[in-house]
């Protein structure tokens, strides 16, 4: 192959990889606010939570599956919690309110970890090996697979959740109109919850995936939090669909530029793009156009 196509192939895997785990944390983010229409910028914590709760756990011990089945677990509870006493309490806030209340939780879980397990970076071991595969002259690591294989069946679990469950439906029926499926019997109070537990999972899971190949700390949630949220807004918020194409043009466009510019400027070659985007599509590439009677 011409070293030209390899190069461009080889930014193009590392992009996607990327772009999978932005997608699944950008995923978290369209949960949440099309359930409860709040922005949860805690969304970045549970990502760190996965990865740090398994590390922790795996050094107490615990063998890698029953770690990873722990974390997610433990996560899931976090945001549970999250939900049940920071923002049901403040349900009927202005915006701005719900949205101080994410970050102030995100710190505070920022901390505690910090205190309890340390602020060093910790590797977690590759799923199934170290040794590069070839693919049509450039390389890809085993755990690449693992991110994008996981992250597509996560979306196609997602999908045939919405579709053909109750649960599924009535996160849906809420999404659309909140009294309505109020007056249609759904229990709105619980699917909230449910939304935030699902976004917890979906976080605790991209922060596993990816640290076996950017390990891990108690601050790595945040940049990956600003990612998948970018991810959301790119695709248009509160679109399943839009975050995880603006996840994979997102981690594409940084690799690219990283690549054929310069890493210097890898993150913000990206925010650029995505205010070129907005500038013209404010909704997002997927986002619902809405016109207001003044």
């Amino acid at each position: 192959m011409p070293p030209a196509f390899v190069e461009f192939l080889q930014f193009l895997l590392s992009g996607i990889t990327s772009g999978a785990i932005y997608a699944l944390v950008g995923l978290g983010f369209a949960l949440i606010y099309n359930a409860s229409h709040v922005i949860n910028f805690a969304q970045g914590e549970f990502v760190m939570l996965g990865g740090m709760l398994t590390w922790a756990l795996m050094s107490a011990g615990l063998d890698l599956p029953l770690a990873i089945g722990a974390a997610v677990a433990l996560t899931v509870l976090a945001g549970l919690a999250l939900e049940k006493l920071a923002i049901e309490p403040a349900r009927d806030a202005d915006v701005v309110t719900l949205i101080i209340i994410t970050i102030g939780a995100g710190i505070f879980l920022r901390g505690v970890v910090s205190v309890t397990l340390g602020k060093d970076f910790h590797p977690l071991p590759s799923f199934s090996g170290d040794d590069p595969i070839s693919v049509l002259g450039a390389t890809i690591m085993p755990q690449s697979l693992w991110v994008l294989g996981v992250s597509a069946l996560v979306v196609i679990a997602l999908q045939l959740f919405f579709r053909y469950t109750l649960l599924g439906k009535s996160i849906l029926a809420t999404s659309y109109n909140r009294d309505a499926a109020r007056l249609m019997g759904v229990n709105v109070g619980f699917v909230l919850l449910l939304s935030f537990g699902l976004s917890a999972m979906l976080g605790a899971m991209a922060g596993i995936l990816i640290a076996p190949i950017t390990a891990t700390n108690f601050e790595v949630g945040i940049i990956l939090g600003l990612k998948g949220f970018a991810a959301a807004i790119l695709g248009g918020l509160g679109n399943g669909l839009g975050a995880i194409v603006g996840g994979l043009l997102l981690g594409i466009i940084e690799s690219l530029g990283a690549g054929y510019i310069s890493s210097d400027y890898k993150d913000a070659m990206a925010f650029v793009v995505i205010l070129g985007v907005l500038f013209f599509m404010p909704s997002g590439l997927f986002g619902r156009r809405r016109t207001e009677r003044v």
